[in-house]
């Protein structure tokens, strides 16, 4: 499974990636304001620093102004992933993007029959939100499953690209049921690492060591 970081922080990107663990980046117009920086700067940063796929999202809601957007998107990196949302008018901006080459992630998937649509327009992800389907108490994790089973059964080269990851477990449920991408947060990438059992056990070792008066260095 690849990990993409949903962040628009170059600092935090660049320890990740010197750790291997930045298959590419989503960003979109909240990290954006958040880094309190320009989208054209900083998506260039980005791209500087991943060589993986790097989403940029337009903002237009008509096909004509995303197509535009997205085309100028593109022209930042080569590694550039133009982002549309997933609506009529996204999915046709997705269909001319995808027919020049462009890879295309459609964000803001919340159904198996949308995420239908996105490979069928040639989408090269498909972004499921799991967190926002948890906070109206659906199963997000559920979506990724049934998505997985529909792209298997047709042979779909679309990704999903599980979103709206706010813990640990969601990303262990999707790499076991197969989701293809997650993008998440830094702080939960980070989170991976951490067990209680792991510092308890850590502490005793240290707490022994300690006892036999020896240094290593």
């Amino acid at each position: 499974m690849k990990f993409f970081v949903d962040t628009a922080d170059t600092a935090a990107i660049r320890e990740l990636n010197a750790l291997g663990m930045v298959d590419g980046v989503t960003t979109n117009p909240s990290l954006i304001l958040k880094s309190g920086r320009d989208i054209l700067e900083v998506t260039r940063e980005i791209c500087d620093i991943v060589e993986g796929p790097v989403s940029a999202e337009v903002v237009a809601t008509e096909a004509p102004a995303m197509i535009a957007e997205g085309l100028k998107l593109a022209q930042i990196a080569p590694n550039i992933a133009i982002k549309v949302p997933l609506t009529w008018d996204g999915l046709t901006a997705c269909k001319a993007f995808a027919s020049e080459g462009h890879k295309v992630n459609v964000t803001l998937c919340f159904s198996a029959a949308q995420a239908i649509l996105a490979a069928k327009a040639g989408a090269a992800f498909v972004s499921p939100f799991i967190g926002r389907l948890d906070d109206i108490h659906l199963e997000g994790v559920e979506l990724i499953q049934d998505i997985r089973t529909i792209y298997d059964n047709y042979a779909y080269p679309t990704e999903i690209l599980a979103a709206s990851i706010r813990s640990v477990n969601h990303i262990v449920d999707c790499a076991r049921i197969g989701a293809d991408v997650i993008t998440a947060p830094p702080a939960v990438i980070r989170a991976m690492a951490n067990h209680v059992l792991t510092d308890k056990g850590l502490a005793q070792f240290l707490s022994d060591w300690e006892k036999t008066g020896q240094k290593i260095l």
